[in-house]
């Protein structure tokens, strides 16, 4: 169907102050002061058997002698601002050490910190930098000025241990209600980068596109899964905003249609995949949309001898995960498109696949179809849902839906970027009928080499892009 593709481009200096967007005076404030250490290590310092330098925007720290406990050797930082007991917050770091061992990360209270850990989480280092994630929830204690420390002790070694973007931020206690834009987006990126040499384009795609709260894919093509979801999910954190995911490395991914086939290995693969992503957003405030076409095109994995079943049984493990690892997201199950299967047969379809367990699911994801039609599709599925699970909310992807569905003589392939299709109504939170209105679909990505694009799938096309923005 389609692939995400998402690597980090240089954006303009000239264009960044206009592509960001100012964070809000009710953004999370970041309780770490200095956790990208572009110049020195201050305010954290060396306890024990451990000295620290700054190396290259990192925090290095050195173990200086073998130590039997964890905190022989450690490295520790104040908060820079109590924390509030009973809340949610998530501790968020990379690190690499020269030797892989077990450290410990804390969020402790300063006045009594061996006996008063809010967190205190064994973190396996390797040789290769990774992202953690770890949500917590504050403890009571009479004074809660706390510290962030890595515990480097107990290897059995001296390892050298580097830290960068080390971040610690509250749950908002409210869900945001505004709708996250990224400056990373596919097309944002590529406004930024050709806003010298193809201005009139870069301008209108950043216009019309790339300043819209737009969906971020996320599959097997981020080599650190954590540090992908956990970067984006904090971003968006950081400027009180709702980060808007899709999860999408279903094995036998897109088995119909073969335009972003992938996804994980197995069933033991994409569990741990789900989990690891799951475990990233942790109990920060996100809206997922899990696994477009998965439920509908399950009857396709027949073509390479596998089993439809075996579909359902992943997909109702990922709800399962998400509920118990991301309790805060906004999960949607996708219910495919108005016309691909009756509501009568998707409906027990998503009953098996755990629509139980989400908020509700998504229709029309990367399709054309109008939102009335959507609309009726939703309202005839809930109708076969309420009898078992219960009527559910539902989103409608309208990036591409302005014109409506492309018709001619091969019906089969007017899925795959078809000509003459428009932009339809900006992602918007709704009081009746759809929850919301989302650009799930990223508007100017391919859908695979067809139709009116000769890109992969996941590849932004500028052409693609101008020819929805001109219908």
């Amino acid at each position: 169907m389609r692939l995400i593709a998402g690597t980090a481009t240089t954006v303009a200096a000239v264009l960044t102050a206009v592509l960001l967007v100012p964070q809000p005076a009710s953004a999370a404030a970041q309780l770490i002061g200095n956790g990208t250490f572009t110049s020195s290590t201050s305010p954290w310092s060396a306890i024990g058997q451990t000295t620290v330098a700054a190396e290259s925007g990192r925090l290095r720290a050195d173990v200086k002698a073998v130590v039997a406990n964890p905190w022989d050797a450690m490295v520790a930082s104040p908060t820079t601002a109590a924390l509030n007991p009973g809340k949610s917050y998530t501790l968020s770091f990379d690190a690499y050490s020269t030797v892989a061992f077990k450290a410990r990360a804390t969020v402790q209270y300063t006045a009594t910190p061996s006996s008063n850990q809010s967190l205190a989480a064994d973190v396996q280092l390797t040789t290769a930098s990774k992202r953690y994630s770890i949500p917590f929830t504050a403890a009571t204690a009479a004074s809660t000025a706390a510290e962030v420390t890595f515990q480097l002790g107990g290897s059995g070694a001296k390892p050298v241990v580097r830290f960068d973007n080390v971040s610690l931020m509250e749950t908002q206690t409210t869900r945001p209600t505004a709708l996250y834009v990224s400056s990373q987006s596919n097309p944002a990126k590529w406004a930024a980068a050709n806003l010298g040499t193809d201005e009139a384009r870069a301008k209108a795609i950043q216009a019309s596109i790339g300043s819209k709260p737009i969906f971020e894919w996320f599959g097997g093509w981020f080599g650190d899964l954590t540090q992908a979801v956990d970067t984006y999910v904090g971003a968006a954190q950081a400027q009180d905003k709702l980060p808007m995911l899709v999860a999408y490395n279903i094995p036998n991914r897109d088995a119909c249609a073969n335009q972003s086939g992938g996804g994980a290995g197995d069933a033991a693969g994409y569990h741990n995949w789900i989990t690891e992503f799951a475990k990233a957003i942790g109990t920060r405030h996100a809206i997922v949309v899990l696994e477009p076409d998965a439920v509908a095109a399950a009857e396709c994995v027949k073509k390479i001898n596998k089993e439809p079943e075996d579909q359902y049984r992943m997909l109702l493990d990922a709800t399962q995960v998400l509920k118990a690892q991301a309790p805060n997201a906004w999960v949607y199950l996708d219910a495919a498109n108005a016309t691909w299967h009756a509501p009568d047969v998707m409906a027990p379809l998503l009953v098996k696949s755990g629509i139980a367990n989400t908020r509700g699911f998504s229709v029309n994801v990367s399709n054309y179809f109008t939102t009335a039609d959507s609309e009726a599709y939703s309202v005839a599925l809930n109708g076969y849902l309420s009898g078992s699970v219960g009527a559910k909310k539902y989103v409608i992807d309208t990036s591409r839906n302005g014109n409506g569905p492309y018709s001619d003589s091969t019906p089969e392939d007017n899925w795959c970027n078809p000509p003459g299709r428009k932009l339809g109504t900006p992602p918007v939170k709704q009081s009746s009928g759809a929850e919301y209105l989302f650009w799930v679909k990223v508007p100017g990505d391919s859908d695979g080499q067809c139709g009116i694009s000769d890109k992969t799938a996941g590849t932004f096309d500028p052409d693609l892009a101008m020819a929805l923005i001109n219908g």
